[in-house]
Formats: structure tokens, sequence, C-alpha cells
């Protein structure tokens, strides 16, 4: 199809590529991760997550179920009498409160999961003010300035890069020093709390830029205000990583978890006979697979393939930058016709 205008054309394959994106596996998790997989290997990587922590429990369910129909078929009286309605409803009722308590563990995980996210979204539109101000604002009396400039655009982005590894307890690492002098790195190295550090630096320099009469009071609290929103930022992924849900409630729904399926097959081996140790293995899978996804999101700034994909927003906020410093104006500008 020819088109006469070069960004219809660029519009209308953004829209097929969303249009598709909705619709696939595939293309979810490519706008998600930025990585181009099939659809089998995604769910394959997904469920990779999940599987190794169930399977011993899925297994000894699935082996379990064999047991109490071999029992059964051997006579003995194991099974839950047909007419015993008081043992059926105990079961229905147990089966009630076991649904409601993985509901309300799953919501709980995915709301703090979901406010994870929200806050890296607001990282990501603080960074980019942040940057488009300090490029556009301060001043610039000599080359040398310029290069200070962007040494400060850089430490915007290194504060997401060391806010990443300490939220995840890692050490810091090659990105890191990438986006700095060598002798910044090894200060950084002997702080307790490298995002803290160079959001003290950034606002060294906008005081220095104000004190040189370069920046203006209003200009100057404007951008302490965005400093004042990357700390909040920081400060509310920190509530998340320190405050778990309480571990009483992991603790008794997976006690409730072992309790169901140690009496379901109880009551279904006369139904299912020799099928019901592949029923507890499917009925194990479910229950066990939505509590331990629970558990994994709940804490969502790890390497999980579930959790966020951390390196992927550092590196979109890095391209910003690097992209503003290597084709923004210096003393032309693009936007005069």
């Amino acid at each position: 199809m020819s088109c006469s205008n070069p960004k219809d054309s660029t519009l209308e394959r953004c829209r097929k590529f969303l249009s598709r994106a909705k619709n696939s596996f595939k293309g979810k998790y490519h706008l998600y991760t930025g990585e181009k997989l099939n659809w089998f290997q995604v769910v394959l990587r997904l469920e990779s997550a999940v599987l190794p922590h169930i399977f011993p429990w899925v297994l000894f369910c699935g082996l379990y179920g064999f047991l109490v129909s071999l029992l059964h078929y051997l006579g003995l009286p194991i099974a839950f009498s047909s007419g015993n309605r008081v043992l059926t409803n105990a079961v229905l009722s147990f089966n009630i409160g076991l649904t409601l308590l993985l509901v309300f563990r799953t919501n709980t995980a995915h709301e703090r999961f979901w406010e994870g996210r929200r806050l890296w979204g607001a990282l990501v539109n603080t960074v980019r003010n942040l940057a488009q101000g300090i490029y556009i604002v301060v001043k610039e009396e000599s080359p040398k300035d310029r290069v200070e400039k962007n040494v400060i655009l850089r430490l915007v982005v290194a504060f997401t890069v060391a806010m990443k590894l300490h939220l995840r307890a890692e050490p810091l690492d090659e990105q890191l020093a990438s986006l700095m002098s060598e002798s910044q790195y090894l200060k950084l190295k002997n702080t307790n709390h490298p995002p803290l550090q160079i959001a003290f630096w950034i606002r060294d320099y906008l005081q220095y830029q104000h004190d040189r009469n370069c920046l203006n009071i209003y200009q100057l609290t404007s951008f302490h205000k965005l400093l004042d929103e990357m700390i909040n930022i920081l400060g509310g992924c920190e509530r998340i990583l320190k405050t778990p849900l309480p571990l009483i409630y992991a603790i008794k729904l997976r006690q409730l978890v072992v309790i169901y399926c140690l009496v379901l097959p109880l009551e279904i081996v006369t139904s299912f006979n020799w099928w019901t140790g592949l029923v507890m293995a499917f009925v194990s899978f479910t229950l066990l697979s939505i509590e331990h996804i629970g558990s994994e999101i709940e804490e969502p700034f790890g390497h999980d393939p579930n959790d966020l994909p951390l390196n992927v927003i550092c590196n979109t906020m890095l391209r910003n930058v690097e992209e503003l410093i290597e084709l923004a104006p210096s003393n032309t500008r693009d936007w005069q016709v």
C-alpha cells in the first residue's frame, strides 16, 4: 500500500503492531520487556518461574491421590460415605473459604505490583522533565558549562540505575560506572545509599548554577520539586520492598492448600477411581500456581520473569537522555521555520 505521507505509513504500522500486541502473548511480552520471543518461548519462560517451586508438591499430591485410589480399590473404607452430606458440605465450605483467601492473596500482591509499576512510570516522566528542564533552562556561558550539563544529565539517569540496584540489593555495576566519572564511582562504593548521594550531587549542581546567576530562584525551586518527587518515588519503592504481606497469611494459605489436597481425594475417589491421582495433580497445580504467583509479584523489583522489567525502563530513560544530549540544538532552533 502506497502512502503519500511517510508519517501516515509509520502511524499505520504502529497501529497494526499495537493491534497484534493486544491479541497475542508474543506482542504483549515484547511491549512489556522488549524481547522478541514466540508464544511458546513466552509461556515457557513465564511458567519456568513457577514450576520448579511447586513441582514437588504437585508430584506428592498426584502420588497421594493414586495411593488413595489403590487403597479404595483394595476395599479399605477410606472414602467418605456418599450418604454422609455433612462431610461433603464441610469440604464444599472449605473450598469456598480457600478460594476467597486465594483471591485476597492474589489481589493484595497485584496491588503491590501495580503500585510499583506506577511509581516507576512516574519516575520516567520526572526524569524526562528534569533532564529537559536542565538542558533548556540552565544558561551556558562557556563550553565547559555544556560538558558539566551533560555530566549532570547522565547523573539523572544514574539515579535510576542506582535505585534499581538498591532495590535489588546488588552491588554497583558497569552501567552505573559508565554514567559518571571514576572518582564519583569510587565515592558511591563507599556510601550506604548511592541514589541519595547522586541526588545530592544534582542538587549541589543546581545550587551552584543559581549562585552564579544561571538559574533564578523560581527555576531552582521547580527543579528541587522534581528531585523531591524522584526521592519520594524511591521511598515508595522502599516501602513496598520492606513491608511484605504479613507472613501469617502465606503460612496459613499454604497450610489450607495442603489440608485441602489431603482431604479432597477422600471425597472424590468414589467417583473418579483411578483418575483421582491425575485430578489431584491438576488441582494442586492450579492452587499452588496461584499461591506462588502471589508470592512472586508481591516483591516486583527482582529478576523473576514476572517481575517489573526494570532494566528495560532504565534503558528507556538512558536512551531518552542520550538523544537529548546528542540531538538537541546548541546554537540553532530546530523549531523555527
